[in-house]
């Protein structure tokens, strides 16, 4: 009877373990919830007719670019013989000055799902060897503004990612990113966002056909943090009304105060995370 008891007692403490382990991974998964999205993905939009946000030391210098053209202006007229000459030189000369803020050919593109792709790269050892986990989500939106006649005033809208939607090679692993890593599962954290700051090293000329390399330098929002973020970035002007890119950005992970929980055969999870975004913009037309 004794040896029976005691089989009784192990098998009710088993029982008991699984229970208890079945129980925190339901709840886990309850707390994952269902991994879609909770809206169409979208980002603010940009005001093609709002012209570039020009700092004080360029707005300065515009003034006094434009003073030195009025006083050319002025003593061409005062110089000119000819009435008719004068009023010729004056009208089209001022206009040139007042039309010195148009932006030429602006043209305003809008990042499509189809064709975009964002992603996180992190190395880990599983079960003993070194592997990159790799999550991956279309759900990622954005304007850009192309100057071409004067592409240092080109610009980035936000740039928006539904991190609820990040898919890995793994449930399990998707459960924990929406429940306990990224917590996405939580509205307020969601999304992730790009706040470009400053756009560096673009060319002084660009046409239908050219590859652009170029930086940008942003703040970036996760999970509920906002840390300075740089993006390598390339873009490919495919066509007037095509663009294509490619940004990557190397973070780490624990300054946003995220965490990744201890479970079995996982070890070694770099603190490096190297984000990238492969991305298609489409032209916006005016009925858009």
């Amino acid at each position: 009877m004794t040896g029976k008891k005691g089989i009784y007692a192990v098998s009710a403490v088993a029982l008991l373990a699984i229970g208890a382990v079945f129980g925190v991974l339901s709840w886990q998964v309850i707390r994952a919830g269902s991994g879609e999205a909770s809206e169409e993905i979208s980002a603010p939009t940009l005001d093609i007719e709002a012209g570039p946000t020009f700092s004080q030391a360029q707005a300065e210098a515009f003034a006094t670019e434009n003073a030195e053209l009025r006083m050319q202006i002025e003593v061409m007229v005062t110089e000119s013989a000819n009435e008719n000459a004068t009023a010729i030189v004056t009208e089209e000369s001022m206009g040139d000055v007042e039309n010195q803020t148009d932006s030429g050919k602006n043209l305003l593109y809008r990042i499509s799902q189809e064709g975009s792709e964002v992603r996180f790269n992190i190395d880990e050892t599983l079960s003993g060897s070194r592997i990159t986990v790799v999550g991956v989500t279309d759900q990622v939106a954005g304007d850009i503004i192309i100057d071409f006649d004067n592409p240092s005033s080109s610009r980035l809208g936000v740039i928006r990612i539904n991190v609820r939607t990040l898919r890995t090679d793994q449930d399990f692993r998707n459960i924990a990113l929406r429940s306990d890593i990224l917590e996405s599962a939580r509205d307020e954290y969601e999304f992730a966002e790009f706040h470009p700051v400053s756009i560096n090293s673009l060319p002084d000329t660009v046409a239908i056909g050219d590859d652009l390399v170029f930086q940008i330098t942003g703040d970036l929002v996760v999970h509920g943090v906002t840390q300075a973020a740089t993006f390598e970035t390339n873009i490919t002007l495919v066509a007037e009304d095509r663009i294509e890119g490619y940004a990557t950005a190397t973070i780490l992970y624990s300054d946003f105060n995220i965490s990744i929980p201890s479970v079995p055969r996982v070890a070694d999870v770099s603190d490096e995370v190297i984000l990238e975004i492969d991305f298609v913009a489409t032209i916006v037309t005016d009925t858009e």
